[in-house]
C-alpha cells in the first residue's frame, strides 16, 4: 500500500522492509524490534484456525441451523460466506500481511485519521476477553468435577432421606449448574457474594492464557499445537460414539430437514450474516495481527478460502455431533415420558375413568409402545384426559440447545446416560477448554500486537505488558464471579461486541474500497503476491460487502430500538428460568456474538 509514515517515536530499527505498495509509492516503515514471524505455515494455520473456530461453532451454529430451516440455512450460510465473509476475510489478511503491523498501525498507515478503527478493535477485544475467559473458568470447574463416579450432576442430592426440592422440581443437571456451579441469584439486581470456586477457576484460566502468551506467538503457538488439534480429535470421537446411539438418526434428521420458506424471512438472513461475520472473527484485529507475522509473498488469497472452509466444516462436524447426542437425549426423555403417561392411562382405565375404548396398544407393556404411536393417539384423544402430556421429540430437541444451556445442561444430561460417563464428560469439557484457549490467544493478540507495534516502550516491555493485561483482565473479570455473574456474562455476550464490531468492519471496508481505492489495493496485492486477484473483488468490496454490512448494521440497530433487551433469570422458588429486562440502560438485543 502507499502508506502514511508513522511519527518517529523511536520504534524503528532502521532496517528497510520490502515495499508492498503500488508503483511509485513510498516504502513501508521499518518494523519494530519485537516483530516476529511464524516458523512454518503450519503454525500460522493453527493460530488462524484456532482463533476463528471457537465455542460458537459448537453451541451457536447448530442452534441457528436447527431454528432457521436446517439444510436451507446451510445453503444461505455458504452463499453469504462466499460473497461477503471470504472477501472481507481476504481484505484483513492482505492488509496485515502487506503492512506487517497490528490493526492500529494498519489503519494509521492508510491514513492517520483512521487509527481509531484499530483502537476500537482493541477495546472490543478486551471486552470480549473479559467474559470469554469466565466461560473457560466454568469449563475448568466442570472438568474438575468430571473425575467422579457417578457424576455430581447425575442425581439429585439428598439431605438424609429428603431429596433437594429445587433439584427435584427441575433436573439434576440444571440444579448443579444453577446452584452448585453458579449459586445464582434470582435477578441481576441481587449481587450476592463472590463464588470462591469460580474465582479460583478464573485465576487458573487467566494464568494459562498469560503463560501461553508470555513470549508472544513463539510461546502461544506451542500451546496451539494441542489446543487447535485436540478439539477435532474429540469431535470425531463424539461423532463415532454419537452415531451409535439410539435416537441419533432422528436428531440428525430434525437438524438437516430443509425448510426453504425461511429464505423469505429477513431475520434469517440477518442471523446468517451475523454468524458468518463472527465465525470468521472479522473486526477483532486478530486476523490482521496473525497475518502480519507472515512473509510478504505468502498466498493470503488461498489462506482466506482455506481457513473459511475449515471453519465451516468444523461447524458442520460440531452440528452432527450435537444433534446426534441431543437426538439420543431427546429420545430417552420421550421414552420416559411415554412410560409415565401409560402408567397414568392404565390407572385411569382400571378406575373406569376412560370415556372411550382403551388405546390400541398394550398399556401393561410400556416398553413395547413406540413414541410415534403414542403421539399419534394423543393428538386424537389426549385433550379429553387429565394429567396426560404429549411426548414430542421435536419439542425435546429444542430444549436447551443454545449457548451455555447446551454445554452445561443439555449435553451434560446426555453424557450421564452414556456408559463411562466421566470419561466422556472430561473429554467434552477439555475440548471446550481448548476451543476457548485458542480463541483467547487470538483475542489477546488482537490487543497486544497493535499496542506493541504502536508504542516503542510497550514493545520493549512485552512480557510486562502481557502480565499486566492478564492481571487487569482477571481483576475486572471478578465482576462475573459474583452470584449474579452469569447474568452479566449473558449481557456482555449479547450486547458488548456486536454493534461496535459491525461498525468497525463498515469503516474498514469503506476505507479500503473507497478512501484508499479498491484498484490501488489490488495493485498492492499484485506487487505483494506476484499476481493480480480477480477484479471481482473490487465490486464485492465496494458494493456487495459494504451494502451487506450496512444492511446488517441497520437491521441490528432497528432490532435494538424496537425490542426490549432481556436476559434469562433463574428463580429459586419457582425453579423456572424466565426472561427479564435489565435494570437500566438500553442495550442491543442480539445473541450472535463470534466468540460463543
Amino acid at each position: 500500500m502507499e502508506k502514511q509514515p508513522l511519527p518517529d517515536d523511536g520504534d524503528k530499527t532502521g532496517a528497510p522492509v520490502p515495499d508492498g505498495g503500488a508503483a511509485g509509492g513510498p516504502p513501508a516503515a521499518s518494523e519494530p524490534p519485537s516483530r516476529a514471524g511464524w516458523n512454518s505455515k503450519v503454525e500460522y494455520f493453527l493460530a488462524q484456525v484456532g482463533f476463528s473456530v471457537g465455542l460458537g461453532n459448537v453451541w451457536r451454529f447448530p442452534y441457528l441451523c436447527h431454528q432457521n430451516g436446517g439444510g436451507a440455512f446451510l445453503l444461505l450460510y455458504v452463499l453469504l460466506m462466499l460473497v461477503v465473509g471470504i472477501p472481507l476475510f481476504f481484505l484483513e489478511l492482505a492488509a496485515g500481511q502487506d503492512i506487517r503491523q497490528g490493526s492500529i498501525g494498519v489503519w494509521k498507515y492508510i491514513s492517520p485519521r483512521l487509527a481509531g478503527i484499530g483502537y476500537s478493535s482493541c477495546v472490543v477485544c478486551f471486552f470480549v476477553a473479559l467474559y470469554y475467559n469466565v466461560i473457560l473458568a466454568w469449563s475448568l470447574f466442570y472438568l474438575g468435577n468430571s473425575f467422579q463416579y457417578p457424576l455430581p450432576w447425575q442425581q439429585c442430592p439428598k439431605h438424609g432421606n429428603v431429596t433437594e426440592k429445587e433439584c427435584e422440581a427441575s433436573s439434576p443437571t440444571s440444579f448443579f449448574w444453577y446452584r452448585r456451579a453458579l449459586n445464582i441469584t434470582d435477578s441481576i439486581d441481587q449481587v450476592g457474594s463472590f463464588n470462591p470456586y469460580i474465582v479460583g477457576c478464573l485465576l487458573a484460566a487467566w494464568t494459562v492464557v498469560c503463560l501461553g502468551m508470555f513470549k508472544g506467538i513463539k510461546s502461544s503457538v506451542k500451546v496451539m499445537y494441542f489446543s487447535s488439534i485436540f478439539p477435532y480429535v474429540v469431535l470425531v470421537c463424539f461423532l463415532i460414539r454419537g452415531l451409535m446411539l439410539d435416537g441419533a438418526a432422528e436428531g440428525i434428521a430434525h437438524m438437516f430437514y430443509p425448510k426453504l420458506s425461511i429464505w423469505a424471512d429477513i431475520q434469517v438472513w440477518r442471523q446468517a450474516a451475523t454468524q458468518v461475520f463472527f465465525a470468521l472473527g472479522l473486526g477483532f484485529g486478530s486476523i490482521i495481527a496473525y497475518s502480519s507475522y507472515n512473509p510478504k509473498n505468502n498466498n493470503c488469497h488461498r489462506d482466506a478460502f482455506t481457513v473459511s472452509f475449515i471453519n465451516f466444516l468444523t461447524s458442520l462436524l460440531a452440528t452432527l455431533v450435537v444433534f446426534a447426542v441431543l437426538g439420543f437425549r431427546a429420545k430417552e426423555r420421550v421414552v420416559t415420558c411415554v412410560k409415565r403417561n401409560l402408567q397414568q392411562l392404565l390407572w385411569q382405565h382400571h378406575a373406569g375413568l376412560l370415556t372411550f375404548n382403551p388405546p390400541p396398544f398394550n398399556l401393561s407393556a410400556p416398553d413395547s409402545v413406540g413414541w410415534q404411536a403414542y403421539s399419534s393417539w394423543f393428538n386424537q384423544h389426549g385433550e379429553t384426559l387429565a394429567n396426560l402430556t404429549d411426548c414430542d421429540l421435536e419439542k425435546e430437541m429444542q430444549t436447551g440447545v443454545e449457548g451455555t444451556g447446551l454445554a452445561f445442561i443439555a449435553f451434560t444430561e446426555a453424557m450421564t446416560q452414556l456408559p463411562g460417563s466421566p470419561f466422556w464428560s472430561a473429554l467434552f469439557f477439555l475440548m471446550l477448554l481448548n476451543l476457548g484457549l485458542s480463541t483467547m490467544f487470538g483475542t489477546m493478540e488482537g490487543i497486544l500486537a497493535p499496542l506493541r507495534d504502536r508504542f516503542a516502550s510497550l514493545a520493549r516491555n512485552k512480557t510486562k505488558l502481557t502480565v499486566a493485561s492478564c492481571a487487569a483482565g482477571f481483576l475486572i473479570g471478578l465482576l462475573f464471579t459474583q452470584r449474579c455473574g452469569n447474568y452479566f456474562v449473558t449481557m456482555f455476550d449479547d450486547y458488548s461486541a456486536t454493534l461496535p464490531l459491525i461498525i468497525v468492519v463498515v469503516f474498514e471496508t469503506f476505507s479500503v474500497s473507497w478512501l484508499y481505492g479498491a484498484d490501488r489495493f489490488l495493485d498492492d496485492m499484485e506487487a505483494m503476491l506476484g499476481w493480480r486477484p480477480s477484479v471481482l473483488y473490487k465490486y464485492l468490496w465496494k458494493y456487495v460487502c459494504l451494502l451487506a454490512m450496512l444492511g446488517l448494521l441497520g437491521a441490528t440497530t432497528v432490532r435494538m430500538l424496537m425490542e426490549t433487551p432481556t436476559y434469562m433469570s433463574w428463580n429459586q422458588e419457582t425453579v423456572r428460568s424466565g426472561s427479564e429486562p435489565p435494570s437500566e440502560g438500553p442495550l442491543e438485543d442480539n445473541q450472535e456474538n463470534k466468540s460463543l
